[in-house]
């Protein structure tokens, strides 16, 4: 199972887009555990997460997040297109898009 972890400012504005990537994902057929904090909570979260996409809103948190994460997790931002129109397909592509990269690298 993947976990799929989604930051933002405060949590609550990923909520539709955590929703959607989870039907996508279901209806792809992917395994998949998504859910979204705020900024201030990811601490704790990126440690559960193997991938982790940022809102927006939050993409000046890049390499903080990186930091944390040692360079041994994923981590993209969402597209400003895609965050705005909830595109729960697309979120979970550059989700899946970026592991796969991730995982080319190593």
């Amino acid at each position: 199972m993947l976990n799929i972890l989604l930051v933002c400012s405060a949590g609550m504005s990923t909520t539709m887009l955590v929703k959607r990537m989870k039907e996508s994902a279901e209806k792809n057929k992917v395994d998949a555990n998504i859910w979204s904090v705020g900024d201030a909570n990811s601490p704790e979260s990126i440690k559960k997460a193997d991938i982790i996409l940022l809102g927006p809103q939050v993409r000046f948190l890049e390499n903080k997040i990186r930091e944390l994460v040692e360079n041994k997790v994923p981590v993209s931002l969402i597209d400003m297109r895609i965050y705005g129109s909830m595109d729960g397909d697309a979120a979970l592509k550059t989700a899946l898009d970026s592991l796969e990269k991730f995982n080319k690298q190593i």
